[in-house]
């Protein structure tokens, strides 16, 4: 009975190990083979699945919130949109980190297997994403799509980044994703504290055509003078605050082609030049401190930051307060467009299903939803409507100064094709640090920013 038994055991250790190695063999090839669009940096398939009953296919999206109520509403967008999808299943989930590490984990997950299938990228970001084989192109599924509203339907100067095909060097070739949004750079304004100063109305000057360098430096002093405790402005420590400068005085980060630096310009030296000066002579919250804080509490006359500011100042400020246009510098205003476009992962593996959820994330209904909560302002331009109903978010009451920037042809916030955008950033980041901080001469800062950054371009991805 018990060689009987022995036996018994044997067999069925010898029927195991034959299944599993069939198993094991089954899965290793499956494992071997890349992906429809895969790259070499994340062959495993996304988040995606399909075969449930219907063949409803499951799509996970992703977005980077800044609040509680974003979530909510994208939420709300997710279930709304997966209502109008037949035979898809979707699931939202907001990204975790605010900065750049949001796109350092997508990275990550996107070697790993692990991302979802479409997601959104900040602007600057498109081409390492592109470049890298991550995020698919477009293009076939646009033409193929019914749902699809034309490149024209967006601003085109986020879709000439968006189109832009690399092996040719044309734009209107490729599509990367489609803008989710839009915006531009305001200045928030404490009225009260203005008022107090007894400094005249930014927003009247701008009417008047009298809002310059000039007429700011003149309010930023009078508020100055208000208190210890009062600074006339507040700009917080990212690229795009000091570059707003360089732009207004009529440079640039980048020459023409964005194939190398062009910070050494006379004109890029007149714009810092006008912003060292502001933090020399004290009227700027210390540079590196973030600006919002300070200007919430009351002790801030102007904040310089983007649409995405204003949630906040809708729940914090306890002041009267509104936005207006930046002041204009010798080379015009020298605003920003900013843009983020959601994208779809190489790996997904239903890439038409997935185009057709980024066509309805960024449709008018979607776009104007999303506005509604104060943080972006709509990428869609076929549709005036949507444009008029943007004016009724308040507050602020002079919604009208981002749209009044978005027609005054802003620098378009984008990638570098040519380049390394995160490495050209961070090289640029410690040098601008010591101008501003009065460690560096600007003419020093001229001599020497090229020959660090201009490496850049030739980095290999």
């Amino acid at each position: 009975m018990r060689d009987r038994l022995r036996w018994v055991a044997l067999l069925c250790v010898a029927l195991l190990a034959l299944t599993a190695c069939a198993g094991g063999e089954q899965a290793a090839d499956e494992a071997s083979e890349p992906a429809a669009g895969g790259s070499e940096e994340g062959t495993a398939a996304a988040g995606g699945e399909g075969g449930g009953e219907g063949g409803e296919v499951s799509l996970r999206w992703r977005t980077r919130p800044d609040n509680q109520a974003e979530i909510d509403v994208y939420s709300e967008v997710s279930t709304t949109v997966d209502e109008a999808l037949d035979n898809v299943t979707l699931e939202y989930e907001p990204g975790g980190s605010e900065t750049s590490q949001y796109q350092d984990v997508l990275r990550t997950e996107l070697a790993s297997g692990t991302a979802p299938d479409v997601f959104w990228l900040p602007g600057t970001d498109i081409a390492d994403f592109a470049t890298r084989g991550l995020i698919v192109d477009l293009r076939e599924q646009a033409e193929a799509s019914d749902s699809y509203a034309g490149d024209e339907a967006y601003y085109p100067g986020p879709m000439e980044f968006l189109t832009y095909n690399p092996e040719s060097g044309e734009s209107g070739e490729s599509l990367w994703g489609l803008p989710r949004d839009v915006s531009t750079f305001a200045l928030y304004l404490n009225l009260d504290l203005i008022e107090q100063a007894g400094a005249p109305d930014p927003r009247e000057l701008a009417a008047n055509g009298e809002w310059n360098w000039d007429t700011f430096r003149q309010v930023a002093e009078a508020v100055n003078g208000v208190s210890d405790q009062t600074r006339g402005f507040a700009v917080n420590n990212w690229w795009a605050n000091w570059g707003l400068f360089v732009n207004a005085a009529g440079g640039s980060l980048f020459n023409a082609d964005r194939t190398a630096c062009a910070l050494d310009s006379e004109e890029a030296q007149e714009g810092l030049s006008f912003l060292q000066g502001l933090y020399e002579d004290g009227l700027v919250v210390p540079y590196g401190e973030d600006g919002e804080p300070p200007w919430l509490a009351g002790q801030v006359g102007m904040f310089l930051n983007g649409r995405w500011a204003t949630p906040g100042a809708r729940s914090g400020a306890d002041f009267q307060w509104d936005v207006v246009t930046p002041p204009e510098g010798p080379g015009g205003i020298g605003n920003w467009l900013f843009w983020g476009a959601y994208v779809v992962n190489a790996n997904t593996e239903h890439p038409e299903e997935a185009f057709e959820l980024v066509t309805q994330l960024t449709s008018p209904e979607v776009q104007t939803q999303i506005a509604e909560l104060g943080t972006n302002i709509p990428s869609r331009v076929d549709d005036p409507a949507i444009q008029e109903q943007f004016l009724t978010y308040t507050p602020p009451e002079n919604n009208q100064a981002y749209l009044d920037s978005l027609e005054a042809d802003p620098v378009s916030e984008g990638p570098l094709w040519e380049g390394n955008w995160t490495e050209y950033d961070a090289a640029a980041a410690p040098l601008i640090q010591q101008v501003l901080a009065g460690e560096q001469s600007v003419e020093d800062f001229a001599a020497e920013v090229c020959g660090v950054l201009d490496p850049t371009f030739q980095a290999t991805r």
